[in-house]
């Protein structure tokens, strides 16, 4: 602890994003990447803008991209923010809407990065047990005395989806507060939540390139909502980075939402080797939360999780181990979706434990 700390800095509890080894190559199955190329076009369109344009600042507003996604989800551009990741686009809302004093309502099993902006922005987490099975149950999200509500869909690290009628119940229940649905997994076989944005003035949808688009190594997330909403993150955003999305990205983010037909390939893929990994490892044993994502989340009744993801890690495989401290997921791995040569390694190295 540095003695220029301020108390705020010293009072943090960080985001610990999963481990990124450098000792050896790796099968990575921890950090939900897409085991994909991103789209032809995409790369294209990226290669292209690497030239003496460069010099130039970005577009600040984005209007390229913003006008691809209003076509793709047939909003309006005005109903359209752009961010640095989604974590940028969910820290900005934090920030503009949740930190007014009252109590934040999220899953009290759910993206671990809530309680860390909760924490940055002293905004009081409101957790709401998921039930026995690790559903969200939308009865417990009414007359609730908060800032806003924090649902995500389909949620992780569980990989359950709601059906898009209780998300609408918690909409129902909220109409006063901000309910901001994180769907970056949403693509992979959950109900978007898009598709009540004109019915809900306060509904804030949150997505990614990161996870179906493959193309987490250029950092674009957006917001989807009522140009009320859009406006308020737009301020915010000129308020503190005017220029989040550099040319290379916004060319490449452009792209990879207009090739819509290269998003249904990757995530069709995905999909049919996460229907035959969770059979593979049933197999095995383990019991698998029903996923609608990219990854699956299972414990073996018989064997320790840690020491699975230890013995896989020195077999060359990284699987998401989340701490044997972890109340009620302490025997969980979340193991990412890769190709099916890298899951039939998977298959293959744990039935040699």
């Amino acid at each position: 602890m540095s003695r220029f700390w301020t108390d705020k800095i010293a009072s943090l509890d960080p985001y610990v994003p999963g481990e990124q080894p450098q000792d050896k190559k790796y099968i990575k199955l921890n950090t939900n990447e897409s085991p994909y190329s991103p789209s032809p076009k995409a790369l294209e369109a990226m290669a292209l803008e690497v030239s003496e344009r460069l010099r130039l600042y970005p577009d600040p507003n984005c209007v390229t991209l913003k006008n691809a996604l209003a076509k793709s989800y047939q909003l309006e551009a005005n109903q359209v923010f752009v961010g640095n990741g989604s974590d940028e686009v969910l820290a900005l809302a934090f920030m503009g809407y949740f930190a007014g004093g009252k109590p934040l309502a999220f899953a009290d099993i759910t993206y671990s990065f809530y309680k860390v902006y909760a924490g940055l922005y002293s905004i009081e987490p409101k957790l709401i047990p998921l039930n026995e099975s690790f559903d969200i149950v939308p009865a417990d999200y009414n007359n609730l005395d908060v800032s806003g509500v924090v649902i995500t869909n389909p949620n992780a690290p569980t990989g359950k989806a709601l059906p898009l009628a209780d998300i609408e119940t918690i909409l129902k229940a909220n109409p006063d507060v901000v309910v901001l649905v994180d769907e970056a997994y949403v693509d992979f076989g959950a109900q978007s939540a898009v598709s009540l944005i004109n019915q809900y003035p306060n509904l804030l949808v949150v997505q990614t390139l990161s996870k179906s688009r493959a193309l987490a190594g250029i950092r674009v997330g957006y917001a989807l909502g009522h140009p009320d909403l859009i406006e308020g993150l737009e301020r915010l955003k000129n308020s503190f980075n005017s220029y989040p999305i550099d040319r290379v990205a916004l060319a490449g983010a452009t792209a990879a939402v207009e090739d819509e037909a290269y998003l249904k390939e990757i995530c069709d893929k995905t999909i049919a080797t996460r229907e035959q990994s969770v059979k593979d490892l049933e197999a095995l044993g383990f019991s698998i939360i029903p996923s609608a994502t990219n990854f699956v989340f299972a414990t073996h009744p018989d064997k320790d999780a840690e020491q699975i993801y230890l013995a896989l890690k020195e077999r060359g495989i990284l699987v998401r181990f989340f701490g044997s401290n972890k109340a009620r997921i302490g025997n969980y791995l979340r193991i990412t979706i890769g190709t099916d040569d890298e899951m039939a390694s998977l298959t293959a190295a744990l039935k040699t434990l």
